[in-house]
Order: C-alpha cells, then sequence, then structure tokens
C-alpha cells in the first residue's frame, strides 16, 4: 500500500511540477515579445499539452526526467539576449517558488492534520511536491545541452567560444551518460549493504556522480527554504 502511494503522489507531483515549469518557459517567452509558444498553444496549465511521456516515466520511476520543449524564437523577443535569459531561467525560477510554497504545507500537513489514510497520501504529495520542485530546479541548472543552464550560458555569452561549443556538441551525450550511469548506481543502491556489502554499497554510492552533484546542490538550495521556514514554531 506505501509503494502505491509513493507511486501516485509522485506521478501527480511530477505532472504540476513539469507543467508549472514549462508554463513559466512559455509565458515570460510571450511576455518578452515572442508569440511562438501561443501558437503552439503551450501557453497554458493543461498538462496534455507539455508531456512527453517517456519523459514523464523516467521521471515517476528514475527521478529523472523531461517534458516537450517550449517552442520559441528568440529573433521575436523585444530584446534579445535579455528575453532569451529571461524565458531560459523562468522554469528554474518557478520551481524553486514551488518549493519555497510547498515545503510549509508539507509542515503543516505532517504536524496538525491527523485522519486516516489523507495524512498519509497529503504527507507524500506535499514531500514530493517539495522534493520534486527543488530537484528539477537543480536539474535543469546543469550546464548541459538542452537543459535551462545551458540555455542561460548561452544567453550570458557574448561569444559563443570553446567552452560554449563544447557543452552544445557534446552536453547532450554527456547528460545521458550522467543519468544511465546514475540509474545503474541507482540500482545497486537498491539492493542496500545488506545484500551487495558495504564497500559495494558505498563504491556505487561514491560513483553516482549526477546523485552526489544532485545531493550537494540540493542541499544547497534547499537550505534558505528549511531554513527560513523553520524559524516558524510549529
Amino acid at each position: 500500500m506505501d509503494y502505491v502511494i509513493e507511486l501516485v503522489t509522485s506521478f501527480i507531483a511530477v505532472v504540476i511540477v513539469l507543467t508549472f515549469h514549462e508554463f513559466a518557459h512559455a509565458f515570460v517567452a510571450y511576455r518578452c515579445g515572442d508569440p511562438t509558444p501561443k501558437w503552439n498553444k503551450r501557453l497554458t496549465l493543461n498538462p496534455i499539452r507539455h508531456f512527453d511521456i517517456t519523459g514523464l516515466i523516467c521521471f515517476t520511476l528514475v527521478g529523472f526526467g523531461w517534458a516537450k520543449p517550449v517552442p520559441i524564437n528568440p529573433d521575436n523577443f523585444k530584446k534579445y539576449r535579455l528575453g532569451l535569459g529571461l524565458t531560459a531561467s523562468a522554469g528554474v525560477i518557478m520551481n524553486y517558488i514551488m518549493a519555497f510554497v510547498f515545503y510549509p504545507i508539507f509542515l503543516v500537513v505532517t504536524h496538525y492534520l491527523s485522519l486516516p489514510f489523507l495524512t498519509e497520501f497529503l504527507t507524500a504529495l506535499t514531500g514530493s511536491l517539495f522534493a520534486y520542485s527543488l530537484s528539477f530546479c537543480v536539474f535543469n541548472l546543469l550546464p548541459f545541452y538542452p537543459l535551462d543552464g545551458f540555455r542561460i550560458v548561452e544567453a550570458c555569452s557574448k561569444k559563443h567560444g570553446k567552452v560554449y561549443q563544447f557543452l552544445r556538441k557534446y552536453g547532450y551525450y554527456i547528460l545521458l551518460f550522467l543519468i544511465v550511469e546514475s540509474f545503474i548506481c541507482g540500482i545497486f543502491l537498491r539492493l542496500g549493504p545488506e545484500v551487495i556489502g558495504f564497500t559495494g554499497y558505498r563504491v556505487m554510492y561514491d560513483l553516482d556522480i549526477l546523485g552526489w552533484i544532485m545531493r550537494f546542490a540540493t542541499n544547497i538550495f534547499g537550505y534558505p527554504i528549511t531554513a527560513l521556514w523553520g524559524l516558524i514554531p510549529w
């Protein structure tokens, strides 16, 4: 039963997080002068418009995934570089705001709600909404094509030098390698030290490069949120 609740709440959380992420891209691009997202019916909170079914399943089951990229035409921006930068960063900013909002809701549910099944369900849901919002924000800041981090680098680069060209050419393959490598390590880690031994468990933990990056970065990004809301005597 616990696994079913975890799977359902994870799916719901992923749908909400991805939808608001992509909507933020579309909304900011439109406000910066580009009607392309509206023409492609992406200026909406309807999750079906943003779904990539494979990316959604991967996100729910593995923890890493993607939605359909919002089509934009930077040439339509009133100010090209500013519009590109704002549009690229809109999704991660939206996710960080969502993490900031969902964390206190999670605390309210865990401290004050006491109803059979409903408390368990809402605790899992609000916890997933906070965790996925934060992790999706951090994941998309990685400077690998086609993530938002690369788009931000692109917007901030006056000259597309060797670093930009390298990330543009090889970023996708680096990202794919990190995801696959993290997934494989995750399989062994889920077996636990009882099965693969403490040494094997530690080796898999250390080899999980993407997992290490995500843990390190989410702790840094999450600290201001948990510290601020932690000042309230719940």
